[in-house]
């Protein structure tokens, strides 16, 4: 009794202090989300250099989470971890003395290492707790994407106050105070490791795996959506409604915090219900929400009895920030589910097809940004950033259905019987 006692108190001490560095990482991930404003500024540049601008760390960040993913079953989650928050703290302060373009976007690349702590503390919280918990492991892990709400809290004091130049200063110190906690209290177990001799190249052969592809495209819009438009709302706000930026990030908070937060109950939730379910449930709320966030602000005039007669339809402040806030609980409990699906299906190996579809969730974070500034420099309509990710969802929804809700048998022998509870 005592042994197991013992472990589970390492599983829980490895937990808790795996989603404090995870979160201290997204934290800086998400840094050009505010600082990224002043320096739009200060630089002068348009929608697309700021989307490239803010999508950079995430770019480096998604791209080493394959090959994070499979160092983490080789080597243990410990030293990894311990080792890729290490070597982003020089980057991190050396942030506060770019001056050229280039300069942010080359020490972006070197931050955005920080992105890859997903796949790294995904298997490693994951093997410490049994199948039937690890949604719920994952899922509070995983609530360290609040840090993208976290740095909407700290990054606009430290910017009125000192500038924009203190935040990656305090961000460094801050990274490296995580690294020595979380090597104090963290564990490793060696019957964790996998063994194995498999390539990069041999990983991303899974996604030859219908499912592996289904699952990237769903992570896509439930992680890569949310990094995109974490990095994208404070400056939203601040165009579209006319507010401070202290106010901007605020509201944005509304958004990011519980996107983050609430994936430990979508865990709970997933193993539950089960991630179809699950998934099934927020594809839908997405729908709806992004359908109604992509109508533009506008004016029509019609022409009345009594003369021309002009009205408004558009969505105020108040109602904005509400859906937003729909939409994060949703992409909260579609973050946990999608990984949920990994763990059922591909217990053995979750480190490398999380690595893969963490990958894809990035490499949509990266993407994403540089074609809402596109779109609004070829359009100059704020709102067709929703227009594209309501499209995005449509396309998981066909698939969905054609290859889960289709082939669910309803009626008949095969059928599983209705029950309240489920």
């Amino acid at each position: 009794m005592a042994p197991e006692l013992n472990q589970d108190k390492k599983a829980w001490s490895v937990l808790i202090v795996s989603t404090l560095a995870f979160t201290v990482c997204f934290m800086v991930w998400m840094m050009f989300g505010v600082i990224g404003i002043p320096i739009k500024k200060a630089l002068d540049l348009n929608a697309t250099q700021f989307g490239l601008l803010m999508a950079t760390p995430v770019l480096t960040g998604s791209l080493v989470r394959v090959p994070l993913g499979i160092w983490t079953d080789r080597y243990g989650g410990r030293i990894m971890m311990a080792i890729l928050m290490a070597i982003t703290v020089p980057a991190i302060w050396l942030m506060s003395y770019a001056t050229a373009y280039w300069h942010f976007l080359a020490i972006g690349l070197f931050v955005g290492l920080a992105g890859g702590s997903f796949s790294v503390g995904t298997p490693y919280v994951a093997r410490w707790f049994p199948r039937h918990r690890q949604g719920m492991a994952m899922g509070v892990y995983g609530a360290g994407n609040s840090g993208a709400a976290v740095n909407k809290f700290v990054a606009p004091v430290l910017l009125v106050a000192f500038g924009w130049t203190m935040v990656p200063q305090v961000y460094a110190a801050i990274m490296l105070g995580t690294v020595v906690l979380f090597w104090l209290f963290s564990h490793s177990d060696p019957s964790h490791l996998v063994p194995s001799n498999v390539s990069f190249m041999d990983q991303l052969k899974s996604l030859k795996d219908p499912k592996v592809l289904k699952y990237c495209q769903y992570y896509s819009i439930v992680f890569g959506g949310y990094v995109a438009l974490s990095l994208w709302m404070v400056q939203y706000y601040v165009g579209e409604f006319g507010l401070d930026i202290r106010v901007a990030a605020l509201l944005a908070a509304c958004f990011s915090l519980p996107g983050g937060v609430l994936r430990a109950v979508g865990g709970v939730m997933s193993d539950k219900f089960g991630a179809h379910k699950v998934t099934w449930w927020v594809m839908w709320v997405s729908w709806i929400c992004l359908f109604l966030l992509s109508y533009p602000q506008t004016d029509f005039t019609v022409l009345t009895v009594n003369g021309p007669k002009t009205f408004h339809i558009g969505l105020n402040v108040y109602v904005f920030t509400a859906l937003m806030f729909i939409l994060g609980i949703a992409w909260a409990f579609g973050k946990a589910s999608v990984f949920k699906y990994i763990s059922d299906d591909y217990p053995k190996n979750i480190g490398a097809i999380s690595g893969i579809v963490g990958l894809a969730g990035g490499l949509g974070g990266f993407v994403l940004p540089i074609l809402f500034g596109a779109l609004m420099d070829l359009t100059g309509i704020r709102s067709s950033a929703f227009m594209l990710m309501y499209g995005v969802v449509w396309v998981s929804l066909i698939w969905m259905y054609w290859t889960e809700v289709r082939q669910t048998e309803v009626m008949g022998a095969n059928a599983k019987p209705f029950s309240l509870q489920n």
